[in-house]
């Protein structure tokens, strides 16, 4: 199966199963659930290809034992993340800018958590970039590790597996395994809407801030009309 690199060749997700196999597939769904330098690796669309290439039969394994060990190492990464995150703190909030890490996916990921609260790991799981940080996060924020685990667990089952099943039960369908570039475009559109929407809303928001602080401000609606009357 030949399918259109999105990005770097090394990023492809046919290049990276055919090349590393089931171990470098549970080493990026580890790195990506909770270390700081697997943000940028493909989790969705190398869900789905591994899905797909389980039903074709070119990765030879069972579909039940990939996905459970795509859960564990799903389930371990967001792990690793809250533990480093503990362990860092505040810190993480501090630290400088650098090719790999950008202070900006940090603030999102946060901002994500607070709106969102402990199910937030489970919708982050959905949201590239997000994903990676928000275990770290909640760590930083002490979640109560309880209730943490539950989440982890719920959110790698439907994420890991989902994602890889449903690749193997559309990799059946004669439309799909025939366009396998162009589904796995869709993939990467839709796993970026999230965050299209977000940058959106946060535009939006700061947009209607705006005019109502230049009428709070000096000289300008009804504070500097009040101040008149005062005066008065």
């Amino acid at each position: 199966m030949n399918t259109l690199a999105l990005g770097p060749s090394w990023l492809d997700p046919d290049y990276l199963l055919n090349t590393f196999g089931l171990p470098g597939l549970l080493l990026i769904v580890f790195a990506e659930s909770g270390l700081l330098i697997g943000f940028f690796l493909p989790g969705d669309s190398l869900l789905f290809t591994t899905g797909l290439l389980v039903t074709t039969g070119q990765l030879k394994y069972p579909l039940w034992m990939v996905c459970a060990l795509i859960a564990a190492a799903a389930v371990i990464g967001d792990q690793v993340g809250y533990l480093f995150g503990r362990k860092v703190g505040p810190a993480l909030f501090k630290r400088p800018d650098s090719r790999l890490f950008k202070q900006e996916n940090v603030e999102k990921a946060h901002e994500f958590f607070e709106k969102h609260g402990p199910k937030s790991l489970v919708l982050a799981r959905f949201v590239p970039i997000v994903r990676t940080f928000t275990p770290i996060i909640a760590g930083v924020s002490r979640m109560n590790y309880r209730s943490f685990i539950t989440y982890n667990v719920v959110g790698a089952v439907l994420w890991g597996v989902g994602v890889t099943v449903l690749g193997a039960l559309l990799g059946k369908i004669r439309f799909v395994h025939e366009n396998i570039e162009l589904i796995l475009i869709l993939i990467v559109l839709i796993s970026v809407v999230p965050i299209v929407i977000e940058v959106l809303r946060a535009r939006s928001q700061s947009r209607k801030a705006a005019p109502d602080q230049q009428e709070g401000g000096p000289g300008g609606g009804p504070a500097s009309g009040r101040g008149r009357h005062a005066k008065r």
